[in-house]
This record gives structure tokens, sequence and C-alpha cells, in this order.
């Protein structure tokens, strides 16, 4: 049986980050024969500007990020909430794979977008920019996949994502919606 590989992309880049133990959470309940790999160098690459992206002289980070997206099957986004939209690195990630436009990293890879938040609504802003930025990058958003967490600093500050029964069983429901559409471009 093969192996699904889902990139998965961090938009915080503190240490202590509630989406960073999100996504960990999701690695630890991924099914056999999935393999969550999780960038861990979204704030090494430098901002999009097309003069450095040029063939043969793209910088190694945004190089490994668009290697490692053209690699996996699908893409997992797990955003914060900023000002009430996507944190740069998240965004600056998202334009390093849009391109060469029309044929970038994202060209019809199947992406969903969770993640979570202090405020009362788990960052679901965020995550409609996020599914809006992928989109008009040219990746299938699913968007029907739907995990936000709120209250993050309270919720999680004595337990880990992996030990939340109730974002546990979220999880099942997205790796469900990620082999579905997996299962849809294979036919």
């Amino acid at each position: 049986m093969t192996t699904n590989t889902v990139l998965t992309l961090v938009g915080s880049l503190r240490a202590g980050s509630t989406n960073a133990q999100l996504a960990e959470a999701i690695q630890l309940n991924a099914p056999e024969q999935v393999d969550v790999v999780i960038h861990e160098s979204l704030g090494n690459i430098p901002f999009y500007n097309e003069d450095i992206d040029v063939e043969g002289q793209v910088p190694a980070a945004a190089a490994a990020l668009r290697a490692a997206a053209n690699d996996a099957d699908t893409l997992l986004l797990v955003t914060p909430e900023y000002n009430g939209t996507v944190p740069a690195p998240l965004k600056n990630a998202i334009d390093w794979l849009s391109r060469p436009f029309g044929a970038g990293a994202l060209s019809g890879k199947p992406t969903a977008v969770v993640g979570t938040a202090f405020g009362q609504y788990g960052g679901v802003w965020a995550q409609d920019e996020a599914r809006k930025a992928v989109g008009i990058a040219g990746a299938k958003v699913l968007e029907d996949v739907k995990l936000a967490v709120p209250g993050s600093m309270v919720r999680f500050a004595e337990v880990h994502p992996k030990d939340d029964a109730e974002v546990v069983e979220q999880i099942k429901g997205v790796f469900e919606a990620l082999a579905e559409a997996r299962t849809a471009d294979a036919a």
C-alpha cells in the first residue's frame, strides 16, 4: 500500500506555539500509510521577491519548500490568527509555492487549512484568508475541512492538543477529508 505524504506548514514561529502543538497532534494521530511531514523552516525563507526567484538562484530555503510541496500528496496549513488574518511566514510560503504562476507546487494540490487561536472563534478569519490565498495560488482547497480551536492559550495551558479528545476526534475528520480528496484526484 502506498503512503500518503501530507506536508504541514505551521504559520507560527513561536517556540511554545499552540499551532505547532496542534501540528504535532495531527502528526501523532495520522492513520497508517499517512506520513505527516512538518516543514520546520518557514522562518528561514526570505520574503517573496521576483528578483530573487530566478532559476538556478532560488534561495535554498525556498527551493526546499517547493521540493517538499512537489513531493507531497496533500498540504495542510496550520495557522494562528494575527490581527484578524494569516501570519506573514505562512503567507510568504504560499507566495513562494504559487510560482511560477499557473505551474507552482500548489497547482491542483489538495489543501486543507486548520488552526487554533486565543480568541473565541479559533482563528476562523485567518483560516478563511489562508484558504482564499492558497486557492488563488492554484491549490485545490478543501473548503469543508474545518478545525478551529478557540481559547488556545487557556485550553492548552496544561493539556497538549494530542491529549484533548475533542481535538483528536476532529483530526480524524481532517484525515478522512484529505484521503477522500486524494482518492478523487487518483480517479
